[in-house]
C-alpha cells in the first residue's frame, strides 16, 4: 500500500511540475502536431493555445472544427481549451513558462511577433521560418549543433531580457540528408547534388484539401530550394563571440531540386556526394550507426534510441513502410552506393511534420531544458 502511494504521489507532483506550454497557431496542422505529440508528455503540458482573432474566445474542439488533420484523436485535455488572441501578447505570456510557434503570418509580422513575446521573458521555440537567419538567433538540430545555443546569451543582450529568447528550428526537407552528411564530416564532404520528394503536410494539406496534387507532381516548391541548399551551412557553423552571431559554414556547396510528390508525409532525398578523403562502404555505414548527439546521451524524452539506420534492401526507405521510424524523428537512409561521377550516392527518409517540424522543435526545447535556458517563470 505505502509504495501505491508513494509512487502515486510522485506522479502527481510531477505533473505539478511540468512548465507551462503555449501553442501560438495552434488551430493549424503544425500546431495540431504540436498538441498531439505533447499528450502525455513528462515535462510539459499544454495550456494555452493562442490563434488568430477569428478562432479567440472558442474552445480548441470548436476551432478546430473539421480540420482535425491528424491520425490520433484530439486530446481530450486541450478539447476545452478557450483559445486566446494570439496577438494579445501580454495576456497570452502570463499564462506560460514558454511557447512554441507555428504561426501562419508573414515573415516580417512573424519575426515582430516572436520578438514581443521574447520580450515578455517568456522563450518562444518556433517552427517558422522567419527567424532563421537571424544572426543571434540558433538553428539547431539537437544531435549535431547544441553548442549553437550559446548564441542565446548575445540575443538577450540585443532584446534586453533575462529570460527571453527565440530559438528555432531548420527546415523540413534538410533532415534527410543533413544528418548522414554531418556523420561523414570526417570523411570531408565538399560537393553535394540533392532532389527532395516532399509530401503535401509540408504545406498544411491533406488530399482532401488538395485534390490537385492526388496522382500529380509539381516540380516546385516556393523558396524551398534556396532553405535546402543554406540552411545546413548555418547548422554546421559556429558561434563567434566577437560579432556575437552565428557565422555560417562555406562547405561543403550544396544545390538542391525540390519536389512535391503525391505523399501525405515523409521527405525524401535521391543524395550525390564527393568526399575529400577516401572511405569505403563499411566505414560510411559504421559512421552512420555510430552517429549519436547529445539527445541520445541524455536520453531526451522525445529521442530516438538510434539517429539514423541504414536499410540494406534495394526497395528502402519507403514512405509507407518507414517514415515513423522512432516515432518519427528517426532517419532512414539506404540504397548506399559507389558513383562514375560523384563519389558516393544515397536515399534518406525522414517525416516532415515530426523530426522536420513539431518533432524537432519539441527535442529542442527538451534541449533548452537540460541546458537551464527554459525553466518554470
Amino acid at each position: 500500500m505505502r509504495t501505491n502511494g508513494g509512487a502515486g504521489a510522485g506522479r502527481r507532483k510531477t505533473m505539478s511540475e511540468k512548465l507551462k506550454v503555449g501553442i501560438l497557431g495552434g488551430t493549424g496542422m503544425v500546431g495540431q502536431r504540436f498538441v498531439s505529440l505533447l499528450e502525455d508528455h513528462p515535462w510539459f503540458e499544454v495550456t494555452t493555445i493562442a490563434a488568430s482573432p477569428r478562432s479567440a474566445g472558442k474552445t480548441y474542439e470548436e476551432a478546430v472544427g473539421d480540420r482535425w488533420k491528424m491520425d490520433t484523436p484530439m486530446p481530450d485535455a486541450v478539447k476545452h481549451l478557450v483559445v486566446m488572441n494570439v496577438n494579445e501578447v501580454e495576456k497570452v505570456a502570463q499564462k506560460i513558462d514558454f511557447v512554441f510557434s507555428a504561426v501562419d503570418m508573414t515573415k516580417e509580422e512573424i519575426q515582430r511577433i516572436e520578438e514581443a513575446y521574447a520580450k515578455t521573458e517568456t522563450p518562444v521555440v518556433s517552427n517558422n521560418s522567419a527567424h532563421r537567419w537571424t544572426p543571434d538567433v540558433p538553428m539547431v538540430v539537437p544531435e549535431i549543433n547544441p553548442e549553437h545555443m550559446e548564441v542565446i546569451r548575445y540575443q538577450k543582450e540585443r532584446l534586453g531580457t533575462t529570460r527571453g529568447f527565440v530559438a528555432v528550428k531548420p527546415n523540413c526537407s534538410i533532415q534527410s540528408y543533413a544528418p548522414v552528411l554531418t556523420a561523414w564530416k570526417e570523411f570531408e564532404p565538399y560537393e553535394v547534388v540533392a532532389t527532395t520528394y516532399q509530401a503535401i503536410s509540408g504545406a498544411g494539406k491533406t488530399f482532401a484539401d488538395w485534390q490537385e496534387m492526388v496522382g500529380n507532381i509539381i516540380p516546385y516548391i516556393g523558396g524551398e530550394e534556396e532553405k535546402s541548399e543554406k540552411e545546413p551551412l548555418r547548422i554546421w557553423g559556429h558561434v563567434d563571440g566577437e560579432k556575437k552571431e552565428i557565422v555560417p559554414a562555406e562547405s561543403p556547396v550544396i544545390t538542391c531540386q525540390c519536389i512535391r510528390v503525391p505523399v501525405l508525409n515523409g521527405h525524401t532525398a535521391a543524395v550525390f556526394v564527393k568526399l575529400r578523403k577516401k572511405a569505403t562502404k563499411e566505414q560510411l555505414l559504421k559512421a552512420l550507426l555510430d552517429f549519436r548527439g547529445v539527445p541520445q546521451e541524455l536520453a531526451l524524452p522525445s529521442a530516438p534510441k538510434q539517429f539514423i539506420r541504414y536499410l540494406e534492401d534495394d526497395n528502402r526507405p519507403q514512405v509507407a513502410l518507414d517514415v515513423d521510424y522512432e516515432n518519427g524523428m528517426g532517419v532512414s537512409v539506404g540504397r548506399l552506393r559507389e558513383d562514375h561521377v560523384y563519389d558516393w550516392k544515397f536515399v534518406g527518409l525522414s517525416h516532415n511534420t515530426v523530426r522536420g517540424a513539431a518533432g524537432g522543435a519539441i527535442l529542442c526545447a527538451e534541449l533548452l531544458k537540460t541546458q537551464g535556458y527554459i525553466g518554470k517563470k
